[in-house]
């Protein structure tokens, strides 16, 4: 497999080809050195062990080889972390005659960005043999050659270097010839033979010679070429250049033609021995195909030239004269630089994406610029766009990177495109740039935000149990699951109550929901908190406070609490026949449990014996006449007053109120005696009396007859007497009362009744009311059964 050898260097260092910048916290410079045309996959290195990287570092980095636009001689194991060879190497095809050749590239990590150069370095191999360009010369010499005349050989080239490259020539036979090596700059040997016997026509006018060049690999190997000589007349002097050197410069962007430099030569024979013509020496060559000399001795350029491939050029110009003499020059050329390359950029690695969290000099791209032009021409400065968050800085000679310059914000901005733009110091300039387009990942660092501060919410009351109250919306700036907000009802309680039993809170949408229906005369508003949480980890999140407003409903009638109606008694209100105009019989008295305007109520009268005596206040519900009354008004006074509220639809409640036209209790108790009470009322209470009646009588009767047996005896000697007076005095329940003096209730009634129990009549005490004279107003209680005890009802009432 051949040598393998392992060099560290902990120090920058500046290569032959170029730089090569690390990312790690230590610079670890890695060399291999391999022979050429080594088979495929064999082994150059383990790399992970010689990074002292562990192979999953290398798998979970996704390690890759960068070697810009070069080929791929090499390939990365990155299950066992080697380096192997991926296609076979010619060292002379890569590298030509350049020493050291040598293979560049990077390895790059991702999740962090680190980069890795590594060299490999090619030797040679003995695997090419000298070889000549033609495989026979021929040269026509004067038999009157003078000894040590010189004729330049062409050279023999050999692909391999050093050792294994052209070490030296021989020529055989030997007898008139010998030969003379020149070392030249570019580490090639020029060969001239060199006439050391006289030649003589008559005795040999052919001969043949055979050149051979050698290499110095082991094995040996080597090339021929075949000379001819053929012995011509005597031709006295050879030609001789004026210089033995001629320098040049030209352009590299010279057009084909132009002319580089004039050779000359001169040969003092005369006639056609004296004509002298130049030959480029180095046949073998590209010079030969990009470089002409004619006749007279112009050099021309013959094809392109460039700079970056070769920067000097060194040809060998042969004069010869008709009669086989020669003599040699040398011409250097040096290629002057143009502007001609722009910068070249290689991503060597980059991200894709990073984290809105990222730390200030997080590296994002390594990248390395090159200009293959010289001086200024090839020096590079490197810019990206401002106003953005990231900046390039240089690390080594040609390599860069992108580093993040300040925070990151991805709800700011979520992407970038990072035009990196690079140009040389020529005149005019040349610039190239390449666009990164880095996408920034969303972390949970934003918690959900609600539209509103606080919300405020109302629901009518009698509402149907799964109603949707409102809905609530919190909005997080993050992305994806980070930015899935989930609504949650915070613990609470209401009156001592769990809130949830109120309300519920739609996980996803946020709704609003109610549990029960609600009850205005319960309960009017009650508060909550809404929790919005994002599906991120940690989780984020925030709260709002909620008011559910109750609003009423009408549900609830009008309550009348004076007159009270009885179902036993009946109630009078007395108007003696001398009432003027707008005397107060009495004042109707309604609440309705209800607010706002369901409570708002309207008195009016439905039904009356005399509509043209009485009226109602619409909004007092006071009783007043509206005459003079008269003689001819009748006694019995019936009154049907209804109560309405202002609801939608209203609720209304009537009251009956029964008014006696009279001056005296006595006049009227007769006629309130049959008074007549509403119809379901009177049919359910016959049924009671009639009932009661023939139970009562058949037990009367029974007894009858034992009592009256007792009582004649004893009749003579008790009688038993019973007198009893009560007070009655009718009152508002509590709950009613009017406490501020602002309500329907305006005026305290208080009424007096009294009765024997021993006679058919009743005589009635009246008492004042709080507000009215003696005369104006009185109340009777009517019992239906005049003869029933008074207290049970009274109790009961």
């Amino acid at each position: 497999e051949g040598l393998r050898s392992i060099t560290y260097s902990r120090r920058r260092q500046v290569l032959l080809f170029f730089s090569v910048l690390c990312l790690s916290s230590v610079l670890g410079q890695v060399s291999y050195s391999i022979p050429e045309e080594m088979a495929k996959g064999s082994l150059v290195g383990n790399i992970a062990q010689d990074l002292g990287l562990d192979v999953k570092r290398i798998q979970a980095g996704k390690a890759r080889i960068h070697t810009g636009d070069s080929a791929e001689y090499i390939q990365l194991n990155k299950e066992k972390g080697l380096l192997i060879i991926k296609e076979k190497i010619d060292r002379e095809a890569l590298c030509g005659q350049t020493t050291p050749c040598a293979l560049h590239f990077q390895i790059a990590l991702e999740n962090p960005i680190e980069i890795f150069p590594i060299t490999v370095e090619i030797t040679d191999i003995n695997d090419n043999a000298p070889v000549f360009e033609k495989e026979e010369r021929r040269f026509e010499i004067s038999e009157s050659a003078v000894i040590g005349s010189k004729f330049m050989l062409e050279r023999a080239i050999d692909p391999d270097i050093a050792r294994n490259g052209l070490q030296s020539y021989t020529l055989k036979p030997s007898d008139h010839f010998m030969l003379k090596l020149h070392s030249q700059s570019d580490g090639g040997k020029k060969v001239e033979m060199i006439l050391q016997k006289p030649l003589d026509r008559e005795k040999q006018e052919f001969a043949s010679l055979l050149l051979t060049a050698i290499d110095g690999g082991e094995p040996q190997r080597s090339g021929t070429m075949q000379i001819h000589i053929t012995v011509l007349d005597a031709n006295d002097n050879a030609p001789v250049f004026t210089q033995n050197i001629y320098k040049a410069n030209v352009k590299e962007n010279a057009i084909t033609g132009t002319l580089i430099t004039k050779l000359s030569a001169s040969d003092v024979d005369k006639g056609s021995n004296g004509e002298v013509s130049y030959v480029i020496g180095n046949s073998m060559s590209s010079i030969s195909k990009l470089f002409l000399v004619t006749e007279d001795g112009h050099l021309i350029l013959n094809g392109p030239i460039d700079y970056e491939k070769a920067k000097k050029y060194e040809i060998d110009i042969e004069a010869v004269d008709r009669g086989g003499l020669s003599d040699s020059s040398k011409v250097v050329i040096d290629v002057g630089d143009i502007n001609d390359n722009s910068p070249i950029i290689n991503m060597i690695s980059s991200s894709n994406s990073i984290g809105e969290d990222s730390r200030p000099n997080t590296v994002v791209a390594a990248m390395s610029v090159n200009d293959p032009d010289s001086e200024e021409n090839g020096k590079v400065r490197c810019v990206i766009d401002k106003n953005i968050p990231f900046i390039i800085t240089p690390t080594s000679t040609n390599f860069y990177s992108i580093v993040t310059y300040s925070e990151l914000d991805r709800e700011r901005a979520s992407e970038y495109n990072i035009t990196v733009s690079c140009s040389d110091e020529g005149v005019p300039s040349l610039s190239s740039s390449v666009t990164l387009t880095l996408q920034i990942s969303d972390v949970n660092d934003n918690a959900p935000v609600f539209e509103r501060s606080s919300y405020e919410a109302y629901i009518v009351e009698n509402n149907t149990p799964g109603l949707s109250i409102f809905t609530m919306k919190a909005r997080d700036a993050d992305w994806n699951q980070n930015a899935r907000v989930s609504y949650i009802l915070e613990d609470s309680s209401v009156n001592g109550v769990p809130v949830s039993s109120y309300v519920s809170v739609s996980a996803d949408s946020g709704v609003i929901h109610a549990v029960r229906s609600f009850d205005y005369e319960q309960i009017k508003d009650f508060h909550f908190r809404v929790k919005a949480q994002d599906g991120g980890s940690p989780p984020l999140s925030s709260n709002v406070t909620v008011k559910i407003l109750i609003q009423d409903q009408n549900d609830n009638p009008p309550q009348v609490l004076y007159p009270v109606q009885t179902g036993g008694s009946l109630v009078a209100e007395m108007v003696p026949r001398s009432a003027d105009v707008g005397y107060l019989v009495t004042k109707v008295v309604a609440v309705d449990v209800d607010s706002g305007q369901n409570a708002w109520l309207s008195y009016k009268l439905q039904k009356a014996t005399d509509r043209a005596l009485f009226e109602v206040g619409l909004q007092n519900g006071e009783i007043r006449t509206i005459r003079q009354v008269t003689d001819k008004d009748a006694v019995k006074q019936r009154l049907t007053v209804i109560v309405e509220d202002n609801g939608q639809p209203s609720r209304s409640a009537t009251v009956i109120v029964n008014v006696a036209v009279a001056d005296s209790f006595p006049e009227v108790l007769s006629e309130f005696t049959d008074f007549t009470h509403d119809k379901e009322y009177n049919d359910n209470l016959t049924f009671y009396l009639v009932l009661a009646l023939a139970v009562v009588s058949f037990l009367f009767i029974t007894c009858l007859v034992v009592i009256i047996s007792v009582k004649i005896y004893r009749w003579r000697q008790s009688r038993i007497l019973y007198h009893s007076n009560l007070p009655v005095i009718p009152y508002y329940p509590p709950r009613y009362s009017d406490t501020l003096g602002t309500g329907t209730l305006q005026h305290v009634y208080n009424y007096e009744v009294c009765r024997t129990t021993d006679s058919r009549k009743s005589d009635c005490k009246f008492g004042r009311a709080g507000t009215l004279p003696f005369h104006n107003t009185f109340s009777a209680v009517l019992l239906s059964e005049l003869n029933g005890p008074l207290l049970p009802s009274l109790l009961q009432s």
